[in-house]
């Protein structure tokens, strides 16, 4: 995870970049990015004609406390304050506790945050966002764990990690 300028001395798009992945939490938790600043770079990247991959996920401890959705929801609020087109816009949910650490979210667990994530942008954005809006799992997702993830209704793909270069990545690929 690291920075790019979207504009000088070439704008990701002059290379044959589409996406700009945003709020990851190595981002947010080892280089202190602050929703602030997660925000702006939200509507930057959206003005140089990306689309914009917005991370979202909570710590172990947060998770523990019961606090997943007030984190996410503040997150969200950072993202959802600077996007005017949503069509531009694919939500991940990773879970912090999860990310390369061979830990993963039950299928269950995945699917209720992905619910409440869906809920969430019905009840403050619209309900058509809502419906429309593709929000994925990202958080040590594999080829053992991904074809019961991949059945989930909320769950509309995966944002992958170390998986993606070993040989399961077609597995995940083709979870359905």
């Amino acid at each position: 995870s690291s920075g790019i300028n979207a504009e000088w001395p070439l704008r990701p798009g002059d290379c044959g970049a589409k996406y700009s992945i945003l709020g990851h939490s190595e981002r947010r938790h080892v280089f202190g990015e602050s929703n602030a600043q997660i925000g702006s770079k939200t509507t930057a990247a959206l003005a140089a004609g990306l689309i914009v991959i917005a991370c979202i996920g909570e710590k172990e401890e947060e998770r523990e406390s019961g606090k997943t959705m007030d984190v996410c929801i503040e997150q969200l609020t950072a993202f959802k304050d600077n996007i005017s087109d949503w069509s531009k816009v694919v939500i991940a949910y990773e879970p912090v506790w999860a990310i390369g650490t061979g830990k993963v979210a039950t299928p269950a667990i995945a699917q209720e945050t992905h619910r409440d994530i869906r809920s969430w942008l019905s009840e403050n954005v619209s309900a058509e966002v809502a419906s429309a809006v593709r929000i994925i799992y990202g958080g040590s997702v594999n080829g053992k764990n991904c074809q019961e993830l991949a059945q989930q209704a909320d769950i509309d793909g995966f944002l992958v990690g170390g998986a993606s270069l070993k040989p399961e990545f077609v597995d995940i690929i083709n979870a359905q």
